[in-house]
């Protein structure tokens, strides 16, 4: 297809697309001739996860290129790809080690893990982003006061295990490893939004057959 049927079928202008082009976040199509290229349905397929990326996520172009670099390199295995691109989405900072309620977050993040028996997340601790979200979100948890019950801790882990099952047996739907990759991604900017939504709504459900509408 010409640019201007992937700007219709995308629902993108044309001068965004050769933005996106310019800065490498979408790959160039078959050149024809020296005006004119031709592109097919990855490209098509690239520039919605851009826009998702962009426009739902809010991501920053700099940061849509590092995660698409992940996405893109074939020499890494499936684990290590999936993982690379994620973590290049945008990241809580490093937690203060010097805190005390850090430490403490820290100990019980690792004693929930060793607990649920994984081994693979324990072994990523020194650099998962999401272990660090972890420490830091429990640590402000407690430092606000809040006494919250180890065992509701494991009970939303389990949870979140069954989730991530649903997850990647959506992504292994896809056919390529780049598609599994951009899936994943996809389902980090979307999906986390819809379980957000889904879960408010089940509060709401659980509170109105709880107490009513009094």
């Amino acid at each position: 297809m010409r640019l201007a049927e992937l700007s219709r079928r995308s629902g993108v202008a044309t001068a965004t697309i050769k933005y996106y082009l310019r800065e490498g976040l979408l790959p160039p199509g078959r050149q024809i001739n020296a005006t004119t290229a031709d592109y097919d349905e990855t490209h098509l397929r690239r520039l919605r996860l851009v826009r998702a990326m962009i426009q739902v996520g809010g991501l920053p172009v700099a940061t849509v290129r590092e995660v698409l670099r992940h996405v893109d390199d074939e020499s890494l295995g499936r684990t290590i790809r999936l993982g690379a691109a994620l973590w290049a989405l945008p990241q809580v900072p490093e937690p203060d080690e010097d805190d005390e309620y850090v430490r403490a977050a820290r100990r019980e993040a690792d004693e929930l893990l060793d607990r649920l028996g994984w081994s693979n997340a324990r072994l990523l601790t020194s650099i998962s982003p999401a272990y660090r979200s972890l420490v830091v979100a429990v640590a402000a948890f407690r430092r606000l006061g809040y006494d919250w019950d180890g065992e509701l801790l494991v009970s939303y882990a389990e949870l979140m295990h069954r989730t991530a099952g649903l997850d990647l047996d959506f992504v292994e739907t896809r056919p390529s490893e780049a598609e599994k990759a951009e899936t994943a991604v996809l389902g980090a900017v979307l999906t986390e939004p819809i379980l957000q939504a889904l879960r408010r709504l089940a509060q709401e459900e659980e509170s109105a057959r709880r107490y009513g509408f009094e």
